[in-house]
Formats: structure tokens, C-alpha cells, sequence
């Protein structure tokens, strides 16, 4: 079974095929010679899946999936969420995001946080969502040097290391996007 993965996330494209391994083929944007910037104009995640799986879905035909992210930080009130990727600005850079979250927790005693991914995928024209959490806390300062996005400073439950300083194996254990691809595993297997 082939699907369009609507993302031009490298890092995602290559924790999925990780996870999936020869079940399914997976289909990036660049290789549909797809070169669009998909936008995110919802509040929510689940929303946001949906516009990404939806527009490639009818730009293609085909079956599609998509999974929108965010870092969900309790003493933030639930930011930067939705904007997790934007969080420091529009150019969307990693260091900026983390060092602006380091920032506003500084002197937090409270450091709880979650990923949640929300998958969207349409096969044969109807969508289904799949979710996956991963609850845990923000460091108080950069660990390891793999993964990329936020997993410098989030450490899972569980877990005595960050998500950068665990190989791919490890990471989809404890990460949410495991937890949601698992799922999606799961409900294609059916």
C-alpha cells in the first residue's frame, strides 16, 4: 500500500520509514514533485492534520497522510502548541524556539510538558485520526545532540535521557509520534 506522506520534514520522513519499515511505501512531497508549503492556518492540531492530509489528497488522488506536532508546556498554558514550530518567528528555526522557551521558563519550578501528534490520514476518501502523547518535562538546559526540534530539552517519562540523546530506536518508544504511527499501524493491519 502506497500513501503521500504531506510533509517536507526530512527528520518526520525519516522516523516514519523507521517505524514502518517495508508494511508500506511511503511517498514524500518531494518525491510526488510536490513543492508546496502546506499552511497551518488552525488552532488545533487535529484541524492542522487535516488541511495537510486534505490538500494532498485532492492535489493527488491518492491516499495521504499527515501529523501536526506541538509542545504542549503546562506553565506556558499550553504553549507554544499549535505554533510549536513558529514559536520564536516565521523563519521557523529550531535554536530560536528553544531558547525562547528556556527564556520565558526561567525560575519555573514547574517544567511539566507533552508532544502530541495528531495523524490524519484519508484512505479511500475518508479521513481518520490517530493521536499520540508523550508526557514528560523541559530540561533546564540543552542535552544531546540527535533528533531534532525541541527533543534537546524534553525528557520523557520514563526516560533518563532527551530525546536528542537517544538513537531512532529508542526515541519511537517513548515519542508520541510513535505512539500515533503505532496506532495508525494498528488501524491499516485491520
Amino acid at each position: 500500500m502506497t500513501f503521500v506522506f504531506a510533509t517536507n520534514n526530512e527528520n518526520k520522513v525519516r522516523e516514519i520509514r523507521s517505524m514502518l519499515g517495508d508494511a508500506f511505501r511511503i511517498i514524500t512531497l518531494k518525491e510526488a514533485g510536490i513543492d508546496i508549503d502546506i499552511p497551518e492556518p488552525h488552532d488545533t492540531l487535529e484541524a492542522n492534520a487535516r488541511e495537510k492530509s486534505t490538500v494532498i489528497h485532492n492535489m493527488t488522488g491518492q491516499n495521504a497522510f499527515s501529523e501536526d506536532t506541538g509542545l504542549e508546556i503546562d506553565a506556558l498554558n499550553g504553549e507554544p502548541g499549535v505554533l510549536s514550530a513558529r514559536y520564536a518567528g516565521e523563519q521557523k528555526n529550531a535554536d530560536d524556539n528553544i531558547d525562547l522557551v528556556l527564556q520565558r521558563l526561567e525560575g519555573q519550578s514547574d517544567r511539566r510538558a507533552r508532544f502530541r501528534t495528531v495523524i490524519s490520514l484519508i484512505i479511500d476518501g475518508k479521513e481518520h485520526q490517530f493521536e499520540g502523547v508523550a508526557e514528560g518535562h523541559i530540561l533546564m538546559e540543552r542535552q544531546g545532540g540527535k533528533g531534532f526540534g525541541y527533543d534537546p530539552i524534553f525528557r520523557p517519562e520514563g526516560s533518563s535521557k532527551s530525546f536528542a540523546e537517544m538513537d531512532l530506536a529508542e526515541k519511537n518508544q517513548y515519542s508520541h509520534r510513535g505512539k500515533a504511527f503505532r496506532k495508525l499501524i494498528e488501524f491499516l493491519q485491520q
